[in-house]
């Protein structure tokens, strides 16, 4: 199987701040050529960079006099880099590559802020410097999908798509367009989402496809076909297509194991659409990520009880839709998934 690998850009712009004791809360101001934005882009919660539409590597040193803790989202609520501990006194360096975009989160959503917007979280965060520069050759991984998968724009929402880049080092983007709501049927329908996302896959990305959760009416034959498109157009831009199945539904049985309908995705005609995409990929010759069989077992290991911190059950009584916690978990399956099967290198992604 072909591996997936990075390549640098050349760098032809640079936005540099660096932080110091004394912040100011004045938005940033673009200023003409390769000159750096001041202090300005930055206050003690986050950062904005006018910045026109791309992709971007972002590096942070992160630390300051007393130890901090730094976590670092941005955009529609995407987790960009988890949170990192520095001794007092210390400085750490850390790199990720983002996708800024319009809509900047779900295809179908607002536009959002224009620009790159970066919050600062954590339990103690520090930001020590932070430079911005073009990444023109960075390699993408496009994510097509739906609620379980996209840059949800509240919470206590969150797609495992929009934890994802947290996983990943500089070189790597994570363009999400996942939508809320969609099949197979609708997301080739609607312009905003396949006539968009095609024309974007460049030669070598990744594309990642997981719908079937709203395939509710879908018949097989369908479904099969819809897949075979997704995968034909993605080859046609020379993209790598990988077909990832659905995750599970919370369905519980008597004996603690999950449903094997309502929770397995098996639809209201009786179309158990992970077997056919599992069928597809191997047709086709796919790679294949069986987040199905993944997440089945991981949520039968935890239980009725423990597994309930993986979805909504708490907050919403939802056992389709993931918490930021599960939806993290999810992202870790797909990272080692991705690894695993030499999609991207080990160098490229972060383990812990």
């Amino acid at each position: 199987m072909r591996r997936f690998n990075a390549v640098r850009g050349t760098v032809l712009t640079a936005v540099t701040v660096t932080l110091c004791a004394t912040l100011t809360a004045t938005p940033a101001q673009a200023h003409p050529g390769p000159r750096p934005l001041g202090l300005e882009n930055c206050t003690a919660t986050g950062c904005h960079f006018d910045v026109p539409p791309g992709t971007y590597d972002v590096t942070v040193r992160l630390g300051g006099a007393a130890a901090s803790s730094t976590a670092i989202t941005g955009e529609t609520r995407r987790s960009l880099l988890p949170e990192t501990a520095v001794a007092a006194g210390e400085r750490a360096t850390r790199a990720f590559t983002v996708n800024v975009r319009t809509p900047e989160g779900e295809p179908t959503g607002p536009d959002g802020t224009p620009g790159l917007d970066l919050i600062l979280g954590g339990s103690a965060p520090a930001l020590a410097g932070i430079s911005v520069t073009p990444a023109h050759h960075a390699r993408q991984i496009i994510l097509i999908g739906d609620s379980t998968v996209c840059d949800q724009p509240a919470a206590p929402y969150s797609g495992w798509g929009q934890q994802l880049p947290q996983y990943l080092r500089k070189g790597l983007s994570v363009a999400n367009y996942a939508d809320s709501g969609e099949s197979t049927v609708t997301y080739l329908a609607n312009p905003q989402l396949w006539d968009t996302v095609q024309p974007l896959i460049r030669p070598g990305d990744l594309v990642l496809v997981q719908l079937a959760h709203n395939d509710k009416t879908t018949d097989e034959a369908t479904y099969r076909a819809n897949l075979e498109t997704l995968v034909a157009g993605i080859r046609d831009k020379g993209g790598e297509p990988v077909l990832v199945t659905p995750i599970v539904r919370r369905w519980f049985n008597a004996d603690g194991t999950l449903n094997n309908n309502t929770a397995l995705l098996v639809n209201g005609l009786g179309v158990d659409l992970p077997a056919v995409m599992r069928s597809v990929a191997a047709g086709e010759d796919v790679p294949l990520i069986d987040l199905t069989a993944k997440t089945k077992t991981l949520v039968e290991s935890l239980g009725v009880t423990g597994s309930k911190a993986i979805y909504l059950y708490n907050e919403k009584r939802d056992n389709t839709h993931t918490s930021v916690h599960g939806a993290t978990v999810f992202a870790g399956l797909v990272r080692d998934a991705l690894v695993a099967q030499h999609l991207v290198p080990e160098g490229l992604v972060r383990v812990g």
